[in-house]
């Protein structure tokens, strides 16, 4: 009896574990860029070397928010509605108020430094945040940003009083309130309608999706990150905790390596980004600005007396949390 109800249970467990590896066989990652983008290239780049390990495991990639909203993906991650996505991580911070820090003006000095924040105490703060959302980081990536003015060039604080501004994330948006700015909330790849109809004077998003969602057409100045990268934002390749739990060792590996792979390559493009998109811009008839290091002090502090401030007052821990990114050389 007791070899029967053995062999029973071991008949269940290995159907069991044999139907977790079938459901996995194909990964969903949905994205919110365009195939050109090089968020997406970082996906694909993972699904083939997951692929080529040739461990029974497939990654379909959605972009172009072809699967969830932009903002919305988090949620069907977290709750195993979705395997895997590339995002801003700051788009979570209504669920987790730690991710705000995550886009913060000045805190990232450049792409070096933000490479070291991958691998800092702050960064295992952070992941400690995800895991209570059934969420892991496979790749990090900091990815770098500007402005772009409709009418204008915008360099320091004064330039964006008055103007209306989508400013990329919570933090942006107080500190260029704090500068006189009214801010409209919504995702990079609505900024080419918002400006092309009236609705934006100004926005701040990465080098990236001001290239990939061709922002050039619409706008006359625009200042790269340069030698003063002011802003600096988290966006991961993230996927599902219990489904790469679910996953066999082998599939786990191939994830695993083509990540190191992955985010190898992130950080490289990202450093090229920058120059990419401001030699893009000049190739369109673009005005190009560069902030000083003056204008980047003043923007530091006017984020000092809002952003920093409201994260702190707002974030249980928030003032732990800041002290520990800032504690990064």
């Amino acid at each position: 009896m007791n070899t029967r109800i053995a062999a029973s249970a071991l008949a269940v467990a290995s159907s069991l574990a044999a139907a977790t590896v079938a459901s996995a066989a194909e990964l969903r990652l949905s994205h919110q860029w365009s195939t050109s983008d090089v968020r997406h290239q970082v996906a694909q780049m993972v699904a083939d070397e997951v692929a080529a390990a040739d461990v029974g495991l497939e990654i379909r990639i959605f972009p172009s928010a072809s699967l969830f909203k932009a903002r919305e993906q988090y949620q069907p991650l977290s709750r195993g509605q979705l395997d895997m996505t590339v995002l801003p991580l700051s788009y979570a911070g209504g669920v987790q108020p730690a991710y705000n820090l995550t886009l913060m003006p000045g805190l990232v000095k450049n792409h070096d430094h933000a490479a070291r924040l991958n691998e800092s105490a702050f960064m295992e703060a952070i992941e400690e945040r995800m895991a209570e959302d059934d969420v892991i980081a496979l790749v990090h990536g900091y990815l770098a940003g500007g402005f772009a003015g409709k009418e204008k060039c915008i360099t320091a604080p004064a330039d964006i009083d008055g103007l209306q501004t989508r400013a990329a994330g919570k933090a942006f948006e107080q500190m260029l309130a704090g500068a006189g700015a009214s801010i409209a909330s919504m995702a990079s790849s609505e900024i080419y309608n918002a400006m092309q109809t009236g609705v934006l004077d100004a926005a701040n998003t990465s080098s990236s999706s001001f290239v990939s969602y061709r922002i050039y057409e619409q706008v006359a100045c625009y200042t790269p990150a340069g030698d003063y990268a002011l802003w600096f934002m988290y966006q991961p390749l993230l996927m599902n905790k219990s489904t790469f739990e679910g996953l066999t060792e082998e599939q786990q590996q191939a994830l695993m390596e083509a990540s190191a792979k992955a985010e190898a390559f992130y950080l490289e493009e990202a450093k090229k980004q920058d120059a990419a998109s401001a030699e893009t811009f000049r190739e369109n008839g673009v005005e190009i600005a560069e902030m000083s290091q003056e204008e980047f002090d003043a923007w530091r502090a006017l984020a000092q007396e809002t952003s920093y401030k409201a994260f702190v007052e707002e974030t249980p821990g928030g003032q732990e949390l800041l002290d520990l990114a800032l504690s990064v050389e």
